[in-house]
């Protein structure tokens, strides 16, 4: 092989990386803006964090006190808490770059399904997120503050507190996503509908062992309250993954015939 063989197949590797830089300046510039106009907010955004406390007896109570341990942290968790926003805010024109890099290697039918890939994740993110919001946190976080009915008073740190929110709820963000990854790993060829209709047992204990983490309450009800909409959403993965099968290839015609 020649030198100039080998600069002519080394110039596409370079190219692929000189795109894949310039979508990662231009997701990080999204972030940043996103990040901004959250941090506008960030008073609010804190108080609702602090929604869930409602569903304590003690908090109602105004046994519980929220308070910060450090002269940084208010300015720290102001940022956390925009940072996570602004992602939010962001996350659909970043999945627009992810769409518009892995695009040049789709067929041309394939490429027409960028806007419901990125409008797809979008709303399952969020939607997770909302679901973990309204429906999860208030019986988690009162169940955990009345764990003892009083005997003492809890001092939340607010640092600890909203990273533990923040945490669940980008998790329930994600668990969300299981549909369109499937059809991602389908497209790609990784998985497929049989694959993910056969392992429906282990994904069964995977999400059951799951919502039993995320939901440290002793009654089933909290936490068939997460498994149940997470094993639907594997069985939608398995759907989307049937639907968005590769086709099979062609069989070669024998020779001589």
């Amino acid at each position: 092989m020649t030198q100039g063989d080998s600069t002519l197949k080394s110039a596409p590797l370079f190219d692929h990386l000189d795109e894949l830089r310039k979508r990662l300046i231009i997701s990080v510039i999204f972030l940043a803006i996103g990040l901004v106009i959250a941090f506008q907010y960030r008073v609010a955004l804190i108080e609702a964090i602090k929604v869930p406390l409602l569903g304590s007896e003690q908090y109602r109570m105004n046994k519980v006190e929220v308070v910060t341990q450090a002269l940084t942290d208010q300015f720290v968790l102001s940022l956390n808490i925009s940072f996570w926003a602004g992602f939010a805010l962001a996350l659909p024109f970043i999945l627009g770059q992810i769409w518009g890099f892995i695009a040049p290697g789709l067929y041309p039918q394939e490429r027409r399904w960028a806007l419901p890939f990125v409008i797809g994740a979008g709303f399952a993110f969020l939607c997770g997120a909302l679901f973990g919001y309204y429906l999860v946190l208030p019986t988690m976080v009162g169940f955990l503050l009345d764990f003892l009915a009083g005997t003492v008073t809890p001092l939340l740190n607010l640092r600890d507190y909203i990273g533990t929110i923040t945490t669940f709820l980008i998790a329930f963000g994600l668990a969300f996503e299981m549909p369109i990854l499937a059809v991602i790993l389908t497209r790609i060829g990784l998985v497929n509908h049989g694959i993910l209709r056969r392992s429906w047992r282990i994904a069964l204990i995977v999400i059951m062992l799951f919502a039993a983490i995320i939901t440290p309450t002793p009654d089933p009800t909290s936490m068939l309250m997460v498994a149940v909409p997470l094993y639907v959403l594997y069985e939608l993965g398995v759907l989307l993954s049937h639907f968005f099968r590769l086709p099979p290839p062609e069989e070669s015609p024998a020779l001589g015939l």
